[in-house]
């Protein structure tokens, strides 16, 4: 191997031009990374009306266990459409998990999931409130309650609970009001 050629002066000249002015390090150790805080999601303005009980009364339907199945249809519904969804066979657009939640965090998940879904004009949409097994009370507390809210809401057409393969009675399939512009007529 030969020895490196040395850069002619033009070179110099040309790589001094590029580079710019060049001033000395006062260190030579790295700073530190910043600590990034844990992501927030973002406020989103469509959702600050809700408060976290929006449009959810304090009452209560009678007890659930985690084994029962919840069905509940507003009146006029096609009966093919309520077995579709009973079966699980209409296509799932958006899915809230609720596990872990408490009852105020949960009212208002529930309050801002159903906005967005109003927003983005979605039908059919997923909510799994889980079976209560690690409730302090060991009862589906969630489920009783997810039972009463959408029941009150005016834009749930009919919901009930998922087929066994994807959640059972630990989830439900809710239909939502179509509110496509121009359409005055339900479903």
């Amino acid at each position: 191997m030969s020895p490196p050629k040395k850069p002619s002066p033009d070179d110099i000249d040309l790589f001094h031009r590029s580079v710019g002015t060049v001033r000395k390090l006062s260190s030579d150790t790295v700073a530190p990374p910043v600590k990034r805080r844990s992501p927030r999601p973002r406020s989103n303005p469509a959702f600050e009306s809700h408060t976290p009980l929006a449009g959810f009364s304090g009452g209560e339907s009678p007890e659930i266990s985690a084994e029962d199945t919840l069905f509940f249809a507003r009146p006029g519904l096609q009966q093919r459409q309520l077995q579709r969804l009973r079966r699980g066979q209409l296509r799932v657009e958006a899915e809230l998990d609720m596990h872990g939640m408490t009852i105020q965090v949960a009212a208002t998940e529930v309050a801002r999931f159903l906005a967005q879904c109003r927003d983005q004009h979605l039908r059919s949409v997923r909510i799994i409130h889980g079976k209560g097994y690690g409730s302090r009370e060991a009862a589906p507390v969630l489920k009783n309650r997810i039972n009463h809210w959408l029941r009150q809401q005016h834009d749930v057409l009919a919901f009930c609970s998922t087929p066994r393969d994807r959640g059972g009675t630990g989830a439900i399939n809710v239909l939502l009001r179509s509110k496509r512009s121009g359409d005055t007529r339900n479903p």
